[in-house]
C-alpha cells in the first residue's frame, strides 16, 4: 500500500526526453541520463533509456529512480549511440511492474521502433479490445503498448514511419505527448488539445525534445519552441520538419502543470511556472486575507505561492518546513504506524518560525485531506498559535481522465464535504481555496487554453464511461475477470 503522503497528492504520469545527433556522434547516454534526472519529479516509479547506435536500437529500463536504475556501472556497460529517447514514469491506471516501464521497444515486419509516452489515452481500452479480437497479444497494461500496436499496424501499409505515426494518432483520444524513434528518424507528437507539455531545443545542430525546459537546461540545450497541439515533428538527417498539424478547436493544457506538476524553473508554452505560482499566491492574498504573523509554504510547490501570498498581503514570509529530499514521492511504508509517521520523516517544522505565531500555510491542493490534516497537526505541536490553510488551486471535485491518478470522486474530500467541513476535518482555524475564475490569469503568456475539468467538470475532450478501468487491474471476481 502506498503511504498516505503519496495518496494525498495528484500524480502525473511521466516525463519524456529525446536527443538526435545530426553529426552522427555517439554521445547520447549522458545527456539522456541528466535530462531524466532533471524531470525525475514527473515520475518516480520506473525509468528507461532506448539508444539507437546507427540503426541498432537497445533499451534498458527498470523500476526505481534514475540514479538507482542507471548506476555508473550500468551506464558504462550501455552501448552509446547517435539517438536516444528516455522516460520516467508514474503509473496512473497500470500497475507497478517492470513490463509497464518505458520506453517500449517494438520489433515488427518493417523494422524496429522505440516509443515513450506522457499522458492517458481515454479510448485505450476500446482500442485494445478491438486489437485483441483480431488476435493481438499485449505484454503490459499501459496505454503506450496500445499506441505502439496502432503505429505498427499502420506501418505495414504506410510509406514511412512518420506517415504511420500521423495516421495512427488520428485514432487516439485523450492526452499524449509522444516520442518515437526508428532506426534513422525521431518523431515528436503532441495531442490536438495539448494536454501535456512538450518542447524542442538544440545543442548546436543536434535536436532535443523534453517534457519541460528544465531538462533542456540540464543538457545545455537552447530552447527553440514548444511543440504545438496536434503537431507531428520529424527529425532526420535532412533536419527538422513538421509533417502534420491538426490542433483541436479548444486547447487543453493541464492547469496543474503550473500549480504543481512542473518544476518552478521550467517555462511551459511561454509562461514561467515560478511566476505563475507567485501570481497564485498573490491572488490568494486578495481573495482570502487574514491577520497573521508569518506565511510559510509546504515544500516544494507551495513555496512559490507562499512568497506570492506574503508579497500580496504584506505578512512576512518565513521558512516553515525542512523537507527530507532523500524521500521521493513513492516513499512506501508497510504498516499503518509507519504511514502515520511518514509525514514527520518527510517534513519537519522549523519551530522558531511558527512558535507562538499566527501562521498562514500555503499548499498547492487538497485531494483527500489526510496529509493536510497531519501538516496542520505538526504546526500546532510546534507551537503555532493559529493555523490558516490556503490552497493555490480551487477545490478538486471531479476526476481527471488525461494523465493523473484521480479517476473517481469517491475519495475527493472537496466533493464529499463543504469548505467549512473540510476546515474542521483538517483542524485549521480558517481555509481558503483559489477561485476558478483567476486560473486563466496565472500563466500570462500562454494563449492555448487550459483544461480545468478537475475543478469544474467541464473537459476539452470527451471522457471515458464512468468506472471504465483496465480489466487487468481488477481483482478476480470483478467485471472483466470472470
Amino acid at each position: 500500500m502506498k503511504d498516505m503522503l503519496m495518496e494525498d497528492k495528484l500524480h502525473e504520469e511521466c516525463g519524456v526526453f529525446g536527443i538526435y545527433r545530426q553529426n552522427g556522434e555517439n554521445d547520447v547516454i549522458a545527456p539522456a541520463y541528466h535530462a531524466l534526472y532533471a524531470i525525475q519529479h514527473r515520475g518516480q516509479e520506473s525509468c528507461g533509456i532506448a539508444v539507437n547506435t546507427h540503426g541498432v536500437i537497445t533499451c534498458y529500463k527498470d523500476l526505481g529512480l534514475v540514479t538507482d536504475v542507471f548506476t555508473k556501472d550500468m551506464l558504462d556497460r550501455m552501448p552509446d549511440g547517435n539517438m536516444a529517447i528516455g522516460h520516467c514514469r508514474y503509473g496512473t491506471k497500470a500497475g507497478q511492474t517492470r513490463s509497464n516501464a518505458q520506453p517500449l521497444l517494438i520489433n515488427h515486419y518493417k523494422g524496429r521502433m522505440a516509443i515513450c509516452h506522457n499522458g492517458t489515452i481515454t479510448n485505450a481500452i476500446t482500442l485494445r479490445k478491438e486489437f485483441e479480437k483480431d488476435g493481438a497479444i499485449f505484454h503490459s497494461t499501459s496505454d503506450t503498448e496500445v499506441i505502439a500496436y496502432l503505429i505498427t499496424k499502420e506501418r505495414l501499409t504506410a510509406p514511412s514511419i512518420e506517415a504511420a505515426v500521423t495516421s495512427a494518432v488520428k485514432h487516439l483520444k485523450g492526452a499524449f505527448s509522444l516520442l518515437v524513434m526508428s532506426p534513422s528518424k525521431m518523431i515528436a507528437v503532441r495531442d490536438p488539445h495539448g494536454f501535456r507539455p512538450l518542447c524542442m531545443g538544440k545543442i548546436g545542430e543536434d535536436v532535443v525534445f523534453a517534457s519541460e525546459t528544465c531538462a533542456l537546461d540540464a543538457v545545455e540545450a537552447e530552447f527553440v519552441r514548444d511543440i504545438r497541439p496536434g503537431e507531428v515533428v520529424l527529425v532526420n538527417k535532412e533536419g527538422v520538419n513538421t509533417v502534420a498539424l491538426s490542433p483541436a478547436d479548444q486547447g487543453g493544457l493541464c492547469i496543474f502543470e503550473f500549480i504543481y506538476f512542473a518544476r518552478p524553473d521550467s517555462v511551459i508554452d511561454g509562461s514561467s511556472v515560478h511566476h505563475a505560482r507567485i501570481r497564485a499566491g498573490e491572488f490568494l492574498a486578495k481573495q482570502h486575507p487574514v491577520e497573521a504573523d508569518v506565511v510559510i509554504g509546504v515544500p516544494d510547490s507551495g513555496i512559490d505561492a507562499a512568497i506570492g501570498y506574503a508579497r500580496g498581503s504584506g505578512i512576512p514570509y518565513g521558512l516553515g518546513f525542512i523537507k527530507n529530499r532523500y524521500i521521493g514521492r513513492t516513499f512506501i511504508q508497510p504498516t499503518q504506524t509507519q504511514r502515520a509517521n511518514s509525514v514527520r520523516i518527510k517534513l519537519n517544522v522549523v519551530s522558531d518560525t511558527v512558535k507562538g505565531k499566527r501562521v498562514v500555510v500555503i499548499d498547492d491542493s487538497i485531494v483527500r485531506g489526510t496529509t493536510t490534516a497531519r501538516t496542520v497537526k505538526l504546526l500546532r505541536e510546534a507551537g503555532a498559535k493559529e493555523v490558516h490553510m490556503r490552497l493555490s488551486s480551487p477545490p478538486f471535485v471531479r476526476p481527471c481522465y488525461f494523465g493523473t491518478d484521480i479517476d473517481s470522486t469517491d475519495t475527493l474530500i472537496a466533493y464529499n464535504h463543504t469548505i467549512p467541513e473540510i476546515c474542521k476535518i483538517i483542524d485549521a482555524d480558517s481555509l481558503g481555496f483559489l477561485s476558478v475564475d483567476v486560473l486563466d490569469d496565472l500563466a500570462e503568456n500562454t494563449r492555448m487554453g487550459f483544461c480545468k475539468g478537475c475543478f469544474t467538470g467541464e473537459y476539452p475532450d470527451e471522457v471515458p464511461d464512468a468506472g471504465a478501468k483496465n480489466k487487468f487491474e481488477q481483482p478476480i471476481g470483478k467485471e472483466g475477470r470472470k
